[in-house]
C-alpha cells in the first residue's frame, strides 16, 4: 500500500449513506481514467468508512446491502469509477484537457463545414470552444456531452453532420494488406475480382474523408481508385 501522507478520500453516496475509501491520489486518478488496470497500491487503507476522519467503519452487512458484496476491491472499483475523488488541481486540469481533446476529435471526425463540405480543423474547433465558453465535464463521457457542445458551437461555427458513401477499388497487390483498414471504416458492400482486386463501398461520417483518403493513398502508394457516391 501507498503512504498515508499524501492520501485523499474517494466516496460514493448510496441510499443516503456515504461510503469512503482512502487512496493514493495519483494512482486513483490513473485507475479512474483507465490507465491503470489493477487496484494494487491504490488503496492506502484497506477499509470502507462511514467517516474516515472520525474512524467510523461500515459493517459487512451494510456493505453487502449497498454493493451486493463485501469484497473490498469490488467495492473500491465501483467507488473509484462511479463516485468522486478528491483530485488535486493539476489532476483535474489534466482530466479536463483530455476530455476537451476527445470532444474536439469527435467533432473534427464527424462534422463538416456546410459552406465548403470540408471538416473544420481541430484548432478552429478548439478556438470556438473557448469563444463559446462551453462547460466540459471532466468526469462525463465525451460522447454524452457532444449534443450540448454542438448546440453551443453552432452560433460560432457552422456544423453539419452527415454520412457519405465512397466506392473504392484496390489493386490486387494491396487488397489483402488494406482489407482490415477498410473494414474499420465500415464496409457496406465488398467484391473480390478474379484478378484479386478488391472493390468496396464504405459509409462514414463526412468529416472523416480527408483522413481516409490520406491513409488510403499511403497504404496503396496512391494506386487505389475512389468515387463519391451521391
Amino acid at each position: 500500500m501507498s503512504s498515508l501522507d499524501k492520501s485523499v478520500l474517494a466516496h460514493i453516496d448510496i441510499g443516503g449513506e456515504r461510503y469512503e475509501i482512502v487512496v493514493d491520489p495519483d494512482l486513483a486518478y490513473l485507475y479512474k481514467v483507465g490507465q491503470k488496470k489493477e487496484l494494487a497500491n491504490v488503496l492506502t487503507v484497506e477499509e470502507v468508512f462511514k467517516n474516515f476522519r472520525k474512524g467510523e467503519r461500515h459493517t459487512s452487512s451494510a456493505l453487502q446491502k449497498a454493493f451486493g458484496t463485501t469484497d473490498l476491491y469490488q467495492i473500491a472499483d465501483r467507488i473509484l469509477k462511479n463516485g468522486e475523488i478528491q483530485l488535486t488541481v493539476e489532476q483535474r486540469r489534466k482530466m479536463l484537457e483530455e476530455k476537451k481533446k476527445q470532444i474536439i476529435a469527435i467533432i473534427a471526425r464527424q462534422a463538416i463545414d456546410p459552406r465548403t463540405g470540408a471538416p473544420h480543423t481541430q484548432l478552429r474547433i478548439q478556438q470556438a470552444l473557448e469563444e463559446a465558453k462551453v462547460h466540459i465535464d471532466a468526469f462525463k463521457d465525451a460522447t454524452e456531452q457532444i449534443d450540448e457542445v454542438i448546440k453551443a458551437l453552432r452560433p460560432i461555427i457552422p456544423l453539419k453532420f452527415e454520412q457519405v458513401k465512397i466506392a473504392v477499388k484496390v489493386p490486387p497487390q494491396f487488397s489483402q494488406k488494406i482489407y482490415g483498414t477498410l473494414k474499420s471504416y465500415g464496409i457496406q458492400k465488398e467484391e473480390w475480382a478474379n484478378d484479386g482486386s478488391l472493390i468496396v463501398v464504405i459509409e462514414m461520417p463526412a468529416g472523416m474523408q480527408g483522413e481516409f483518403y490520406e491513409r488510403l493513398n499511403r497504404l496503396t502508394a496512391g494506386s487505389a481508385e475512389t468515387k463519391l457516391i451521391k
